[in-house]
C-alpha cells in the first residue's frame, strides 16, 4: 500500500481526498449568538422646504459666423481624339525547333546477390 492506493490513507494524502481512512478535521463547534433587539424608530418629521426662486439664467447669445460659399469647379473634359486606324499586331514569328537528342537506353538490372 503506497501513495498510489486510494484506499490507504497515505494514498489519500497524496491525491488530497477524504473518506473513511481519512476524516476531516471538525470545526468548533459554532456558538449560538445573541438575537439583536430590534429597536423600533419613530419617524422624524420632515420639515418643508423653503421654496426657491425660479432663477432664470440668460445664456448670451453666440454670434453666427458667415460662412463663405464655395465656388464650383466644373472643368469641361476635352475628349481624346481618337487615332484613325490602329496599326494591327505583328504576329511573332515561330521559333525553330532544335532536333530531339536520342534517348539513353536503359541500363539491364543488376541480380541479387546471395
Amino acid at each position: 500500500m503506497g501513495k498510489g492506493d486510494k484506499k490507504s490513507r497515505r494514498g489519500k494524502i497524496i491525491l488530497g481526498s477524504y473518506g473513511v481512512r481519512r476524516r476531516r478535521k471538525k470545526a468548533d463547534k459554532q456558538e449560538i449568538k445573541p438575537v439583536k433587539i430590534i429597536r423600533v424608530k419613530e419617524p422624524k418629521e420632515k420639515k418643508l422646504v423653503k421654496e426657491l426662486k425660479e432663477v432664470i439664467e440668460v445664456k448670451p447669445v453666440k454670434e453666427v459666423k458667415e460662412i463663405k460659399e464655395v465656388k464650383e469647379v466644373s472643368e469641361i473634359k476635352v475628349a481624346k481624339e481618337k487615332t484613325a486606324a490602329k496599326t494591327p499586331k505583328v504576329a511573332k514569328e515561330k521559333k525553330e525547333i532544335k532536333e530531339v537528342k536520342a534517348t539513353k537506353e536503359p541500363k539491364p538490372k543488376k541480380g541479387k546477390k546471395s
